[in-house]
């Protein structure tokens, strides 16, 4: 069941979701820093948004058990919301300047195992393997793969090429193999035939606008992953997006290539989901030994 929010914060969370949307930003966006907002109310400024301060801002960030990117989430959609404040003439103060600046996490790819992944999709039922197939051999994120539309699909000169609503509103077209094109192209029918849902197109049909939460596929997928986990690692849809990065490179050595196929908008990003080759690694420390 949803938590409540707390209504002293109500008009002005409406407000600021009002304002993000017609400053263009995706529904993905509005909700994830919605999200972040309406925990810090619960938790720490029932009695409205502007109360807060600076020491009970940093106290209670500094409390959580987050990973760094998660960390800096928080941080980004707390600092925006206060600047629409100050903007909106609705506070004068900013209590997110007293949280420090968190840097980026460094870089520790961990792309699943072939050996995970092929036992993964031998588990799966035929729609999540869909989805562990779109996210270890395309790149998708989870967002990307609930979100995939039969209308998405084109071909060009060069054969099939997927239309993939990514981060931010932003858009990218993204060459996919023919037989993943196939099982899109069947749509939810073709890996549910017994599901009367209607899809309107939708490859994974659901509550969420018409298809399935990022969440929901996250958690199809995870699933599937667990069953075939041994080592006590634990291996979920991102660590096959970190696959695919890896094998993608390795296989083209063309970096701005493997950012172009995920979507990222600095190549700083693509080199944190590669993983370096061992033995190239071997490779140079020989050659400056010989």
């Amino acid at each position: 069941m949803r938590k409540k929010t707390p209504a002293s914060w109500a008009p002005t969370l409406e407000a600021y979701a009002l304002h993000m949307a017609a400053a263009g930003l995706p529904p993905t966006t509005i909700r994830l820093r919605c999200k972040h907002l309406e925990r810090i109310a619960r938790e720490i400024g029932r009695a409205g948004p502007w109360t807060i301060t600076a020491d009970q801002l940093v106290s209670w960030a500094g409390q959580q058990n987050w990973a760094t990117e998660t960390r800096r989430s928080y941080r980004s959609s707390c600092m925006k919301f206060w600047r629409w404040g100050i903007a909106s003439g609705l506070t004068d103060t900013n209590p997110v300047e007293e949280w420090p600046r968190i840097p980026g996490a460094a870089a520790n790819p961990r792309p699943a195992p072939d050996r995970v992944y092929r036992a993964a999709l031998a588990a799966a039922d035929p729609r999540t393997r869909i989805m562990l197939r779109l996210a270890a051999e395309c790149g998708l994120r989870r967002a990307e793969v609930a979100q995939v539309h039969i209308r998405d699909l084109v071909e060009d000169f060069d054969g099939w090429v997927l239309i993939v609503h990514g981060k931010g509103g932003k858009d990218r077209r993204l060459p996919i193999p023919d037989d993943i094109a196939a099982l899109i192209r069947a749509g939810a029918r073709g890996h549910s035939p017994h599901d009367h849902t209607p899809s309107r197109g939708w490859l994974f049909p659901g509550q969420d606008h018409g298809h399935l939460s990022a969440a929901h596929v996250g958690v199809l997928c995870s699933r599937a992953l667990a069953k075939v986990q041994t080592s006590g690692q634990v291996w979920t849809m991102h660590k096959l997006r970190h696959r695919f990065a890896t094998t993608a490179y390795r296989a083209t050595r063309d970096i701005r290539a493997v950012q172009e196929a995920l979507g990222h908008s600095s190549v700083a990003t693509t080199q944190i989901y590669t993983a370096v080759d061992r033995m190239e690694v071997r490779a140079a420390v020989a050659s400056a030994a010989a």
